[in-house]
């Protein structure tokens, strides 16, 4: 088992927040992708979704190794990307 410390983490300025926004089929989306370490060594890689100005719902994925943790976040990034979703304007 690893040490967090040891784990390349990506840090909170990496947080990805993404919009889905179409007024003609009333969307307005919002998702989010951080990571973290766990409190046991792993990486967290957290995805939040929902409406925009609404709470939304949340998933925890564990990962054993930091590299595992950023393929999967990219993975998940590109798939957002694909179905519509842009970077949020004005979001840190």
């Amino acid at each position: 088992m690893h040490c967090a410390r040891d784990i390349p983490v990506m840090q909170n300025e990496d947080v990805i927040h993404l919009h889905r926004i179409d007024p003609a089929r009333n969307m307005a989306r919002f998702y989010r992708l951080s990571s973290a370490p766990s409190l046991f060594g792993d990486i967290c890689v957290v995805r939040e979704w929902g409406r925009i100005g609404r709470p939304g719902r949340m998933r925890i994925d564990l990962y054993e190794k930091g590299e595992e943790a950023i393929a999967a976040r990219k993975v998940l990034l590109r798939l957002k990307r694909q179905r519509g979703y842009q970077d949020a304007v004005g979001e840190s």
